[in-house]
């Protein structure tokens, strides 16, 4: 059972993919401190605070909007990662295995979205969001 977005996989893939967002920007040039690098790690948190925060929301269509915000931010991302790689800060060994996670999480995202787009029948009435003593199912 879900009880927090701490629970959900999507949320536990968007901090494994901060963590190589952080340790991808340890090598880069200083001067990149606070232009690319900092762009890569707003945009790499953002994902997986807008899962968080959708989750915190009261109905399930915010939870649909900061998804949709955290497939934008991942987005983004992909695109400041393919950036280092073409300037030359990261090499495509360190960069790839990056772009596969983010094309993975991706993926989980777009299901999760789908999943909760879909009204869903429980004993004859619409689940909602919160039930059950406001626990959440999915």
């Amino acid at each position: 059972m879900i009880r927090s977005y701490r629970d959900l996989r999507v949320w536990k893939a968007a901090i494994d993919l901060v963590e190589g967002i952080y340790r991808l920007g340890q090598g880069f040039p200083k001067y990149e401190m606070f232009g690319l690098t900092s762009q890569m790690q707003r945009a790499a948190v953002s994902v997986a605070s807008n899962i968080a925060e959708g989750h915190a929301r009261e109905h399930r269509k915010e939870f649909l909007h900061h998804l949709s915000i955290a497939q934008s931010s991942l987005a983004e991302l992909e695109t400041h990662v393919e950036i280092t790689a073409r300037l030359g800060y990261s090499s495509r060994m360190r960069v790839d295995p990056i772009l596969e996670q983010s094309s993975t999480l991706g993926k989980q995202l777009y299901a999760l979205r789908n999943a909760l787009a879909k009204p869903r029948k429980e004993n004859g009435s619409l689940e909602t969001k919160k039930s059950n003593g406001g626990s959440k199912e999915r």
